[in-house]
């Protein structure tokens, strides 16, 4: 086994149809239906599920070949997807090219290190349906998908055997989540160095800051969906990184070249409020670096404490700062954050909460689509993203951030579906 490190709910009768699910109904009703099987975004064609993620592209523009390869749990085990299953990775032969084609594959440049983990300090739900890897299907210069390199499936034993007595089961780092030697809309917060955040970046449209943003692959910004619904033309956009204080003479402004954001968010709700930008060039990773994302079934306890950060106003109804503020704020409890008094019915599965109940320190106005970023191991990852709240560090009303673990899927889905042959490098 591998693993690496690189508004209220609608209720179902108020819900709004997305396009996926209306067209998935029109084709039922034309007697279309895909029930059971894998459905080629591309077309209508409908394919076996056990051919999805066998190294073959089954779909005229290769879909069942995507979303093959996740991180999953708190040691981040390296899985890989075959049909309806997902598989633990396991191998006594585990190299740097492996590593590498891992990282790149989930949308991470470079590839740092591994060590070994023990099969029983992982999930138990992450034991079973374990695939050994063949090495020697990596072909060096070349990207090669990793979950084309896996073998034949190794049974439950073997591979206990050869983990306990050969340490075969590794813990892999990819770049991501790091910063330079620092020992932290916000309100009740510090001012920031440069290099502090460097996923960080600031969002211009018509070339004023509107939204923060982070940095998770060289040609992706993660941000809200608020911040960019109305406002899809990349054109009118520009994306300011590498900065703790604006404006900047001689800033550099790099261009979008496409704009997504989730297919169910709707102003009303605020769920599903998540949005992700493809710049027209990849960023070179110096001073600037990616934050990582979280794992697939990976949780946050309650209490953690993680940092916010943005240009966002430092007082309610202020106006936004020329400099990048930070503040620590506590993980809240769904529990905590939908009582009588705080938020009550307003919190859905794709909301988490931030903050102190009695209020002092918070996100505001202009800090909306930013961080909100825990420490783990050194390694910072994006828990969630600014969305909103009531008023700006009020007492029983802390922030709320769009989760990031539940929009997982949606954002690996968006960097492969849309990645073109100059991306294939990174991811």
């Amino acid at each position: 086994m591998w693993s690496l490190h690189p508004s209220p709910s609608l209720s179902p009768e108020d819900e709004e149809p997305s396009e996926k699910s209306v067209r998935t109904w029109f084709l039922a009703h034309l007697g279309l239906s895909c029930t059971g099987k894998f459905r080629c975004g591309s077309s209508s064609r409908c394919i076996r599920i056990s051919v999805q993620c066998d190294g073959k592209a089954d779909c005229e523009h290769g879909e069942d070949e995507l979303l093959c390869v996740r991180l999953s749990g708190r040691s981040s085990v390296l899985q890989v997807r075959n049909g309806r299953t997902w598989n633990t990775v396991c191998s006594e032969n585990w190299t740097p090219a492996l590593g590498l084609s891992a990282c790149k594959q989930l949308g991470y440049p470079r590839y740092m290190q591994s060590r070994p983990v023990p099969l029983s300090s992982i999930e138990e739900e992450l034991q079973s349906n374990l695939v050994s890897i063949n090495p020697n299907h990596i072909i060096p210069q070349q990207v090669t998908k990793i979950h084309n390199a896996t073998g034949e499936r190794c049974g439950r034993s073997p591979c206990v055997r050869q983990a306990h007595s050969h340490s075969s089961h590794s813990h892999t780092v990819c770049t991501c989540g790091t910063r330079f030697g620092f020992n932290m809309r916000i309100v009740g917060g510090n001012l920031s160095a440069p290099g502090q955040f460097p996923w960080q970046v600031s969002l211009h449209f018509e070339r004023v800051h509107l939204c923060g943003g982070s940095i998770v692959a060289p040609r992706w910004v993660v941000t809200a969906a608020h911040c960019v619904y109305g406002f899809e033309n990349p054109a009118l956009w520009a994306v300011l990184v590498g900065v703790a204080e604006q404006p900047v003479n001689g800033a550099q402004y790099l261009s979008v070249d496409k704009i997504f954001y989730h297919s169910r968010y709707r102003p009303k709700w605020l769920d599903y409020d998540i949005a992700l930008m493809k710049l027209v060039e990849p960023l070179t990773f110096n001073l600037v670096k990616p934050i990582c994302l979280p794992n697939f079934g990976e949780g946050f306890e309650d209490g953690k404490m993680c940092w916010i950060s943005g240009w966002g106003a430092t007082e309610d109804g202020g106006e936004a700062s020329v400099s990048l503020h930070s503040a620590r704020v506590p993980l809240l409890s769904s529990r905590a954050c939908s009582q009588p008094g705080v938020y009550q019915g307003f919190i859905s599965p794709w909301m988490i909460c931030a903050g102190y109940l009695e209020g002092g320190v918070d996100s505001c106005q202009g800090d909306s689509g930013g961080p909100l970023a825990c420490e783990d191991s050194s390694v910072f990852k994006l828990v969630g993203v600014t969305s909103w709240g009531q008023g700006c560090a009020e007492r029983n009303k802390p922030g709320v951030y769009t989760r990031i673990t539940l929009a997982l899927t949606w954002i690996r889905e968006q960097m492969e579906v849309r990645a073109s042959s100059a991306d294939l490098k990174f991811c």
